[in-house]
């Protein structure tokens, strides 16, 4: 199997990103982490790859929970549940999977929302893949989370969604940060203390709209809210 990085649109679109992350924190913003995108089976089978696309985030876009979030004018506003991975060490480039767990400081609970405005691998990639912003919960030590009792509960709308399996989209944390090291490796970047990792939605994307409200829970980790406005 082709690795990700060695995909010429990937390749592109990694190569414009990272340009645009230079260029912000030249500008002042500072990097917070990054971010996993369109690793479903569906959303690798639609776009031809072979694992999950990366972004990167910027304090720029961290809100808190609780915010209400200006969505008006966006083309499709877009929240995602997730499990956000706390790094703790510098990850080894090219890290194997004991190395990657070794990195991992604690779990935590995120919310990312993002604007889909659909194009090609390498527009995407250019794009930050949609990012607009995330909110992070606390974190609970990686060595006090069993990843079989995770559960969450996302209440948008009417009623609530139960999430008995939370790793069913996304898959094992400690493999997410394996992949993450070796993708950003082949574009001469690292994963280092203090980063945060998010893992991409635990439940498919939910379109919302001004004067929705979203909250979500993943037990034991945490919760956090939002609201939505024009």
């Amino acid at each position: 199997m082709t690795a990700l990085h060695d995909d010429p649109r990937v390749r592109r679109g990694m190569e414009r990103q990272l340009e645009l992350r230079r260029r912000l924190l030249d500008d002042g913003a500072r990097s917070i982490g990054w971010k996993l995108g369109l690793g479903t089976p569906a959303a690798m089978e639609q776009h031809g790859t072979t694992a999950p696309l990366v972004g990167f985030l910027t304090d720029r876009g961290l809100r808190e929970s609780g915010s209400e979030l200006a969505i008006g004018g966006w083309a499709k506003p877009t929240a995602e549940p997730e499990i956000a991975v706390h790094i703790a060490t510098d990850v080894p480039r090219n890290a194997d999977r004991d190395a990657a767990a070794a990195a991992i400081g604690g779990l935590g609970v995120a919310i990312e929302v993002v604007d889909i405005e659909g194009g090609e691998v390498e527009e995407i990639l250019a794009g930050d893949i949609f990012h607009r912003h995330v909110i992070l919960g606390p974190t609970t030590p990686f060595d006090r989370v069993a990843l079989d009792d995770l559960r969450g509960e996302i209440r948008h709308g009417e009623g609530a969604q139960h999430v008995d399996d939370p790793l069913t989209l996304v898959g094992d944390p400690v493999a997410a940060v394996a992949h993450l090291a070796t993708h950003l490796a082949a574009f001469g970047e690292s994963v280092r203390a203090g980063e945060v990792l998010i893992t991409g939605s635990i439940v498919p994307a939910l379109a919302v709209a001004p004067g929705d409200r979203l909250r979500y829970r993943l037990d034991p980790l945490g919760e956090l809210a939002l609201t939505f406005a024009a």
